[in-house]
């Protein structure tokens, strides 16, 4: 039985205790830590979670050595901090989207972790849907050929009002707009699928909230080398927003001989001689019956991350997404900050030199759209937490 520390106690908190209790047998929450012990004691109520002792810091509970894994659901800022903190304290980590604030903490995480030879895994939940699963795996069977075209739409819709939560919409504390803190999960699908490209171009912009700092809209374009899945030359267009309404998201993979999304679509198109095309109607059906044909996951989004965390601790084997997974997408969200901010194409990958390979550097050059006017300690009422892709 493992004992586990929640560490925030915030909206997507929640995720995670319900993960956490789907495994009786496994996993115990005994702790809950928030800087306002008030939200920790309510969720210990609302989640029936008696043995849970609640602290108001992190720090208190380091040398506890009943803790065997934690879960960080704090805001972004202190995410690298806590998880150095617990690493080097001997404890497994989880730790929610997005891994850290720079690539410098994404660096200094994998090195404690290596040190520790603890699990420390950051959250990708999306990973863990079957449509997500077997769209990668479907890329993979080669059926569509090389790749020479993705597009990665991440819409949200946020209110005016989403950015007067005390961390929210400041550079300092939210480490990015919705980048960073929206489309990280569909960002971490294309650098999952596709690995890292060559060269990023961007422009980023808030057009609807102007109590933020923060961006709210980000069209990026990105050019690959030959790889693997990609085609020399293929290009990725990525849109991240909280200003689509609707909140439609997709992920879209043209390949040399087909196309493949999620939500789940394939079509094929084949060449008349006079080059126009006309409808492949045999392809698809050879990718539909290999797609269909691919196992369900016996668990999804957190619950199925938190299993294989839980797992590997157990048998000691490996896991699906390491410090390294968290790091591509951390790189991915820069190049888009400093292509946008320098209005240029950058090369990949950023160096320890660049100036936003820091927080401190990427902070003292990002734009701040507008300033930060309203902070509220607590914002009740549900939150959505994106596509399903059915």
């Amino acid at each position: 039985m493992l004992n586990i520390a929640i560490i925030g106690t915030g909206n997507i908190s929640q995720a995670h205790i319900e993960a956490y209790k789907s495994f009786p047998k496994r996993c115990n929450i005994t702790h809950l830590v928030d800087i306002y012990p008030e939200k920790a004691e309510q969720k210990k109520i609302d989640f029936k979670l008696s043995q849970a002792e609640v602290f108001d810091s992190h720090k208190k509970i380091l040398k506890d050595a009943s803790i065997d894994l934690v879960s960080i659901c704090t805001p972004p800022y202190v995410h690298a901090e806590i998880s150095i903190d617990f690493l080097k304290a001997g404890k497994h980590v989880i730790v929610e989207k997005p891994m850290a604030s720079s690539l410098e903490e994404c660096d200094a995480i994998i090195s404690a972790a290596k040190k520790s030879g603890k699990v420390f895994s950051p959250i990708a939940q999306n990973r863990f849907r079957d449509p997500i699963m077997n769209l990668k795996k479907t890329l993979e069977s080669g059926l569509i050929g090389k790749v020479v075209h993705a597009q990665v739409d991440s819409f949200w819709w946020r209110g005016h009002c989403y950015y007067d939560l005390w961390w929210r919409g400041t550079w300092e504390k939210e480490s990015g707009g919705c980048t960073l803190n929206h489309a990280v999960h569909h960002i971490d699908m294309l650098g999952w699928m596709l690995g890292p490209p060559a060269k990023v171009s961007s422009m980023i912009s808030n057009a609807a909230h102007d109590n933020a700092e923060v961006e709210d809209i980000s069209v990026a374009v990105m050019q690959y080398k030959a790889g693997p899945h990609c085609a020399k030359g293929a290009l990725a267009q990525v849109t991240s927003s909280v200003i689509h309404h609707g909140e439609e998201q997709q992920v879209i993979f043209q390949g040399e001989k087909a196309r493949i999304s999620a939500p789940w679509k394939t079509c094929a198109s084949a060449s008349m001689p006079n080059g126009f095309p006309k409808d492949d109607t045999e392809l698809p059906k050879k990718i539909e019956a290999y797609y269909m044909k691919l196992p369900q996951l016996k668990y999804s989004i957190h619950t199925g991350q938190i299993d294989n965390v839980l797992t590997a601790i157990e048998k000691k084997c490996d896991y699906l997404i390491k410090g390294e997974d968290g790091r591509l997408t951390i790189e991915l969200i820069t190049a888009i900050y400093k292509a946008g901010t320098e209005g240029r194409i950058i090369d990949l990958p950023i160096k320890k030199d660049d100036p936003f390979y820091t927080a401190k550097g990427l902070m003292s050059k990002v734009p701040r759209f507008y300033k930060k006017k309203k902070s509220v300690i607590d914002q009740s009422g549900t939150i959505s937490t994106g596509s399903n892709y059915k």
